[in-house]
């Protein structure tokens, strides 16, 4: 029963589970990006350093914001690593850029699923994030995709916090 006296069922808590696994995946994700961004913003030309700062900032807000959801869903939230494997080297201001860009496709990927489990609310704030992924990724890259979060998924391109992702791995 829950607190309107109504029967819970099975498949009730099986949606609280999925929904629970989409933020903690999505919190995991933000860890990876706030710490991409950090790389990010040690290379970035100085046209672009506020453009990514203002990214850093954003995605430390969010995973901050998923932390406490986790918490409020019953759920441990996931620590973040000491450090995670990046994609590709990035020397540079031009592989600084396609690293964001790379985030922000990984994150809109992570949202997406989270909009397909999350509850009314929790997809609404989840479909912004995942506009706003997209949204930095088209600025970063210059081009974006059709439908954002939605493309096919390589095992190169498997989204932070996936169980097929590998941990300490952007």
């Amino acid at each position: 029963m829950n607190e309107h006296g109504a029967e819970v069922t099975r498949r009730d808590e099986a949606d609280g589970r999925d929904e629970l696994t989409a933020v903690q995946a999505a919190l995991a994700a933000e860890h990876a990006a706030v710490y991409g961004y950090g790389v990010v913003g040690g290379r970035i030309a100085d046209d672009r350093r506020a453009e990514a700062r203002a990214a850093y900032d954003a995605h430390r807000a969010r995973r901050d914001a998923l932390h406490r959801e986790v918490r409020a869903l019953g759920g441990t939230p996931p620590a973040a690593a000491a450090a995670y494997k990046l994609p590709f080297p990035v020397p540079d201001a031009a592989a600084a850029a396609r690293l964001a860009g790379e985030l922000e496709d990984r994150l809109a990927a992570v949202y997406a699923d989270l909009v397909r489990a999350g509850g009314r609310t929790r997809r609404a704030e989840a479909a912004a994030a995942l506009r706003e992924a997209a949204v930095r990724a088209v600025r970063w890259r210059g081009s974006g995709a059709a439908f954002p979060g939605l493309t096919e998924r390589s095992a190169a391109a498997t989204p932070p916090g996936s169980a097929s992702a590998s941990t300490g791995a952007l």
